[in-house]
């Protein structure tokens, strides 16, 4: 009813609960505050003359208006709180935006990054599929490859996209297990269910086969976890834990570092049969997955067997930081004078030092020591510059001599986005120039070709007048990698330089003219040639780590995946950074 307003008025005197209308400023204007002392007696008198139900009344009351400043409070200080995360939010895109960053500044931002990365650990992104033409086109590649491969290949390792054949190497799916992640992020809900299918009913680890533990571990181990992190399906974490358990076999040698191969079906496991040596690299790039297997299973053994390997290697003597490609399992040393290199079979080992490192909540010292005086070392000893124009470049040491040897592999491309993740977690200016110089190198090694695709490796000339790099027959192949774009991704998201972009849409459309087939995307024979053959190969990496990468670099979201709450595995499957 509307009308004047109503006051709950209490009637001392005869002891009666009224209501009476009255004007609110008569109110104020009628109490005398010229005695306190009265005042106090007169209210404690008319108190004691009220009924246990008015006293009752009265308490109520004053509960309600208690909790009604309580809730006020409360906003204020959610909405406080809200303006916080907005100043540190911007605080990260004044970093993120930043290609050199004095490292006075960095260093006073460095630990409010740190501080987000550890309040948040467990945060899982919100994937809503494409948002622009480069993403859909992306997205159709992936749609068009993974279609070829269930029509030809479905259950199967690889596809052989030209032939229409299946190929089998592990004999896991491989395909499968390690795209799945991809279809995910990029919001393929049909594709996603069915490979969940397939993995829940098919997938097993039982079989009496040998399988190449680093290989394993990268693809389908830190596939299963990416895919458990990301919906918290109970599923993957539990495929995950029986194939963990099942590769801890590698751990029995004398050294505790790494046999090659490992028989999942028998629990056993030995080292290669062309060698008794295992590989620097892979021995040194599972550790991100068994930490994580540890972490998410509450379990320290995974852990502590990966760990105790790079706690080995930190005791072992190097060059300047850099590591022979070989190492013994049987005696936990380097093969003497082995080749030394950023590429095949050492590349990994240096992008885990810092991976770990910051997986680890910054917290591992020993870690970052190694990584800085690793990457010291590549400069001082395998980073040059070529002749006539002087592109700087990261070559090898040679088995045996140690003699300096101008080839890159394109693995190495990785090293400009490690380089740069470094650089935005506080390492110094000269690792971001060294990145932003040899990204165009590894750019350079595209676009001299007419199918603007870079080959397996490229020679550098140390004294020439006309060419400054050159591409052997016998290395013109393309497996379609994705160290190239990777570094691009991580360069786009650091430093939100958009000519990143259109050097990945220009491989991109390489892939499309020249390696797109009827069932897939083929791996090539010649870069160098305007129709080169087809090799008949789709490497599930193309779909796990290149596709993604370039999903990810044309985002209009830099931080789709934030490399401040992910640390992203050697085959791109995306885990979760931890306090400690």
């Amino acid at each position: 009813m509307k009308g004047l307003p109503v006051d709950t008025q209490i009637d001392f005197e005869e002891g009666l609960l009224t209501t009476t209308p009255h004007n609110s400023l008569d109110k104020w204007s009628s109490l005398d505050f010229t005695d306190p002392s009265t005042s106090h007696r007169k209210i404690i008198r008319r108190w004691n003359r009220l009924s246990r139900f008015q006293r009752s009344l009265v308490y109520a009351l004053f509960i309600i208006i208690g909790t009604l400043l309580v809730l006020l409070y409360t906003s204020k200080v959610g909405a406080s709180d809200v303006n916080k995360d907005k100043a540190i939010n911007a605080v990260q895109d004044t970093l993120n935006n930043a290609s050199l960053v004095n490292e006075q500044a960095l260093a006073a931002v460095i630990e409010t990054k740190k501080t987000v990365v550890q309040s948040e650990p467990n945060d899982r992104p919100t994937f809503t599929g494409p948002t622009n033409a480069r993403q859909y086109a992306v997205v159709e590649s992936f749609k068009h490859a993974w279609r070829g491969y269930r029509e030809h290949a479905w259950g199967h390792d690889n596809l052989k996209p030209v032939s229409g054949m299946a190929y089998d190497w592990f004999s896991l799916g491989l395909t499968i297990v390690d795209a799945l992640d991809t279809a995910y992020i990029m919001g393929l809900t049909d594709e996603y269910e069915e490979g969940r299918k397939w993995i829940k009913e098919e997938l097993i680890f039982t079989k009496n086969k040998d399988v190449n533990f680093f290989e394993v571990t990268i693809r389908v181990l830190g596939a299963l976890l990416s895919n458990y992190h990301f919906t918290q399906d109970d599923m993957f974490l539990n495929k995950a834990k029986d194939l963990g358990d099942r590769l801890m076999a590698a751990f029995s040698s004398p050294s505790g570092i790494p046999y090659s191969d490992v028989n999942l079906g028998m629990r056993t496991a030995h080292a290669p049969e062309w060698s008794h040596y295992s590989t620097t690299a892979e021995v040194t790039t599972v550790q991100l997955e068994f930490r994580e297997l540890s972490r998410a299973t509450n379990n320290p053994t995974y852990e502590d067997a990966a760990a105790a390997v790079s706690e080995k290697l930190h005791q072992l003597p190097k060059k300047h930081g850099l590591v022979p490609i070989f190492i013994n399992p049987n005696t936990g040393h380097f093969l003497p004078h082995a080749t030394i290199t950023l590429g095949a079979r050492g590349d990994s080992y240096y992008e885990y030092l810092l991976k770990q490192w910051l997986q680890t909540g910054k917290t591992i010292n020993y870690l970052l020591d190694d990584y800085m005086t690793a990457i010291e070392g590549v400069r001082e000893f395998l980073a040059k510059r070529s002749s006539p124009n002087k592109y700087l470049f990261i070559g090898e040491l040679s088995a045996g001599s140690e003699a300096f040897n101008p080839k890159m592999d394109h693995l190495t491309c990785f090293l400009p986005g490690t380089l740069a993740l470094g650089h935005a977690n506080g390492l110094p200016d000269w690792h971001m120039s060294m990145a932003e110089e040899l990204l165009y190198t590894c750019y350079l090694t595209y676009a001299a070709h007419p199918t603007f695709l870079a080959p397996e490796i490229t020679h550098f000339n140390l004294a020439s007048t006309t060419d400054d790099m050159y591409t052997k027959t016998a290395d013109a192949h393309s497996l379609l990698r994705p160290e190239f774009v990777e570094s691009l991704w991580y360069m786009y998201q650091i430093t939100g330089n958009t000519t990143y972009q259109d050097w990945g849409w220009q491989i991109y459309q390489g892939f499309e003219k020249y390696a797109r087939v009827t069932h897939g995307y083929s791996s090539l024979a010649n870069v160098k040639s305007e129709k080169p053959v087809h090799r008949d190969m789709m490497e599930s990496f193309f779909l796990s780590e290149t596709l993604k990468y370039l999903y990810l670099l044309f985002s209009d979201d830099r931080l789709l995946i934030d490399l401040n709450k992910f640390v992203i595995n050697s085959e791109a499957h995306p885990l979760p950074v931890h306090k400690n």
